[in-house]
């Protein structure tokens, strides 16, 4: 990375000052450190490297759609600028949070308008996720004509956020969350290369607690460099940036926690796999996360519901009345109090023996039925609702359980043509052992050991 080195306003809409006048002293340090080319970039090597997929689209002169995937200070608004420059596309921003079907009609409008003198526009949408099914929607033709070059960024998982008509004319490049090695590569490009650091003679005396708190992310590194210095003594001719001072202009690290981003994915998974691993502990810890995260608690109860059927089933009944029990108090309650509901409920889960033999049952029944989905229901298993449909045999031949020695009696309840499968396959856990050996007493072919 280097600093920005002119003052003029670049030609194809990104000038190095915004509205091409102000001076760069007045930028965020964040702003002016932005790479003007691949080269200058740190991290993602796999896009940006010699044998990445943008090096390859910028030497060929072609950009395809792109949506960039990755996690804050990754570097997606910078790569589209970076593309935007190599190849003199004029470039238009907008952002999802406060553009609205109007704000895109007005850039693509701008982009005919550059046609026509022949400069290629790309337009740039940042959390484009946060656009609604009809925003996306009006973005179809122009990327099908060739209008625009499409390039959107999120920190979300395109497949769950971007409609598959958007989608499917896209290319997805996923960021990776940069290193420590990179943060420290931006910290010290910026040491040495921005003015107003230079003139003060900065140096950093906890590198080490700086990469921790930025986590990954750039911007978050260079604001936290740029608060300590501005608490620094304005006439002091060196400014030493210790752990003191950073800990005083960033007083605490918030928790990383995105409740609509890939964090949300990746927390609600390591709480799900730390029930089923039956460790309580770790899904408390996991629980309190998301709470201190701001966490809707209904999303949390009703996967709760979920996991209760799906991995614990019959190996303890209870567990889903307890877990809808659970969801009904988080419902009545609300935060702070419905912690201790979701606890209680969080603990039972952990705790309990397990079985997905429900939830592998229904599966395999799933993909039977698609494979027997015209397959006829046998008649005796018909109800006879009228005379006529008597007559027809409807029903004739069904033996009524209840009428037999343990109200059981051995017959064909699956379709004509189909052999009787067990999809379902009890487990020896919990209250799920006895259901099974009652299974293997009543139907001994085919729930043979």
């Amino acid at each position: 990375m280097v600093g920005r080195d002119s003052l003029q306003p670049d030609l194809f809409g990104l000038p190095d000052n915004p509205d091409g006048g102000t001076p760069e002293r007045f930028q965020p340090l964040a702003e002016r450190m932005r790479p003007r080319n691949l080269d200058d970039l740190c991290g993602q090597e796999h896009l940006a490297g010699k044998e990445g997929p943008l090096r390859g689209f910028l030497g060929g002169e072609r950009l395809p759609s792109m949506i960039f995937w990755g996690p804050p200070g990754s570097g997606k608004t910078t790569l589209a600028e970076i593309c935007a420059r190599a190849l003199h596309y004029r470039f238009e921003q907008l952002s999802a949070i406060d553009a609205g079907v109007k704000e895109v009609r007005k850039a693509l409008d701008g982009a005919r308008q550059s046609a026509r003198s022949g400069l290629r526009t790309i337009l740039f949408i940042d959390e484009i996720h946060r656009f609604n099914k009809a925003q996306q929607d009006t973005l179809l033709h122009a990327i099908e004509q060739g209008l625009i070059i499409l390039v959107g960024a999120t920190t979300e998982n395109p497949s769950f956020e971007i409609n598959a008509a958007l989608l499917s004319r896209m290319q997805v490049y996923v960021l990776k969350q940069l290193s420590g090695s990179d943060i420290e590569a931006v910290i010290r490009r910026a040491l040495e290369c921005d003015t107003l650091l230079k003139e003060r003679h900065v140096v950093i005396e906890d590198l080490p607690f700086l990469l921790q708190f930025a986590g990954g992310d750039a911007r978050k590194a260079l604001n936290a460099l740029e608060a300590a210095v501005a608490l620094a003594d304005p006439g002091s001719r060196a400014v030493s940036v210790t752990r003191a001072m950073l800990e005083r202009a960033l007083q605490h690290k918030a928790p990383i926690y995105d409740k609509g981003g890939e964090a949300h994915y990746d927390t609600i998974s390591a709480f799900i796999k730390s029930m089923r691993g039956s460790d309580p502990d770790a899904a408390l810890f996991w629980l309190a996360r998301m709470i201190e995260g701001g966490e809707d608690p209904l999303f949390i109860a009703r996967r709760m519901v979920i996991f209760a059927s799906e991995d614990i089933g019959n190996a303890d009944p209870f567990a889903l009345s307890l877990a809808v029990s659970v969801f009904q108090a988080v419902q009545m309650i609300g935060l702070p109090e419905a912690r201790i509901n979701l606890a209680h409920g969080v603990t039972y889960l952990a705790a309990s023996p397990k079985s997905n033999a429900s939830y592998e049952g229904i599966n395999e029944a799933m993909r039977a039925a698609g494979s027997f989905q015209d397959a006829a229901v046998p008649l005796h298993l018909c109800n006879a609702s009228t005379s006529l449909m008597k007559t027809m045999g409807y029903g004739e031949g069904y033996r009524y359980p209840h009428h037999y020695p343990g109200h059981f009696v051995e017959q064909h309840y699956f379709p004509e043509g189909m052999q009787p499968h067990s999809f379902y396959r009890p487990s020896d856990e919990g209250r799920e052992k006895t259901l099974g050996e009652r299974l293997r007493r009543l139907w001994t072919e085919r729930y043979r050991s």
